[in-house]
């Protein structure tokens, strides 16, 4: 007869190593790059199967509130898109809008809602860029461009990226960009809007993409109404050795203490998404306007809100003129946040009229639900800087 501890050691040995072998197996598979894209964008896990995103009206739009169409890249992809107009501006139009055919718009610029966009010279546009996994209206993404358009007279226009949704191509880095950089294209030079009358924000990845296109038009002298990160990240590399997959399933973190096995898996990364260095730059390259605004829940399980701080830090010093160290920067921002009894904050940098950089934690939310809360909405009218008369 086999030994006691032989007879429960086997059991416990095999229950431990089936989750062990395939969080190995996952490590390695990560390590290509095909495998390693199809793992951090998680591009092909939607409900298009089921839910037809060419009728906006099942996640409860008026029709034709939204119009479907789509976008051509320089490097010949094609990305699905949606442009909605706001419930006020909306009824202002509604009998025309409501008699028109809902359907995949063949050419947006013939279209009812584009002629109300492009000859408002007041219209405000608020460009969204969504997270990883999913299609333009799976999961919260509605009801957020919800509570943007069903409360003020805000145009909402958003994607999906290459290889996600109904959109053409393989999604990597230097894609996202560029499909990043297509819409805010379209937005300023077909539909006609203004760079001071739109505002960027992205969430999760979206907060990469976010930074990675205000970047690239802030090298060109181009500055925006406003810049929104909600639950942003400093990068790739350093979000992965926290980072846990639904809240729950591990990356890298496991190896973080053993750095150097830390450090050897993530020079795999292809994709770095450094956000952080982006915004120093940004700011560095701000002229005559920046607002940005940082938005994190304290309850995220997914990417910790102290990614928020390294961002945070990063944009923030690039105002200051003196090389402050860790110590120094602390003392320095908490001279500059307001500390609530539940541990948020809100933290704010001005430098004279041209540039404000605010930080808010806010205490719920969790990653994604978060873009649905006032926090967001009052970050978008911050950016427009509405007064009173303007937002009767």
């Amino acid at each position: 007869m086999a030994p006691r501890t032989t007879q429960w050691a086997i059991p416990l040995a095999v229950s431990l190593g089936a989750p062990v072998g395939l969080y190995l197996a996952f490590i390695l598979l990560g390590a290509v790059p095909f495998f390693q894209r199809h793992f951090l964008y998680a591009h092909r896990f939607n409900t298009l199967f089921w839910h037809d995103i060419d009728r906006p009206e099942y996640w409860g739009f008026a029709r034709n509130q939204v119009t479907p169409f789509s976008l051509k890249t320089v490097d010949g992809e094609t990305l699905y898109a949606w442009h909605i107009l706001p419930l006020r501006t909306y009824l202002k139009h509604e009998g025309i809008l409501q008699s028109d055919p809902t359907a995949l718009s063949n050419d947006i610029t013939k279209t009812k809602s584009f002629d109300i966009l492009r000859d408002d010279p007041s219209a405000r546009l608020v460009i969204s860029f969504h997270g990883n996994a999913g299609h333009i209206a799976q999961a919260v993404r509605p009801d957020s461009f919800h509570t943007i358009t069903d409360t003020s007279n805000y145009h909402v226009l958003t994607i999906d990226y290459r290889g996600f949704g109904r959109s053409t191509g393989s999604p990597s880095e230097e894609g996202l960009i560029q499909d990043g950089t297509t819409v805010v294209d379209w937005a300023m030079h077909v539909a006609g809007i203004h760079p001071s009358r739109i505002v960027v924000m992205g969430q999760s990845l979206g907060t990469a993409v976010t930074t990675g296109v205000v970047e690239h038009f802030s090298m060109q002298g181009v500055e925006f109404a406003g810049v929104i990160l909600v639950a942003g990240f400093s990068n790739l590399p350093t979000l992965l050795s926290t980072y846990a997959g639904a809240g729950f399933i591990p990356v890298l973190s496991p190896f973080r203490s053993i750095p150097p096995v830390l450090r050897f898996f993530q020079g795999f990364i292809v994709d770095k998404w450094r956000s952080a260095d982006r915004l120093a730059e940004i700011v560095r390259l701000a002229q005559t306007r920046l607002r940005l605004t940082l938005i994190h829940a304290k309850n995220d399980p997914e990417i910790p809100c102290h990614e928020s701080d390294i961002l945070f830090k990063s944009a923030a010093k690039a105002t200051i003129d003196e090389e402050l160290d860790d110590e120094q920067f602390t003392t320095w921002k908490e001279q500059r946040t307001q500390t609530r009894d539940d541990g948020t904050f809100i933290s704010l940098v001005e430098t004279g009229s041209n540039i404000v950089i605010r930080q808010e934690l806010v205490p719920y939310g969790g990653h994604n639900d978060v873009l649905l809360s006032s926090p967001v909405a009052l970050a978008v009218m911050r950016s427009f800087e509405l007064d009173s008369s303007e937002s009767s």
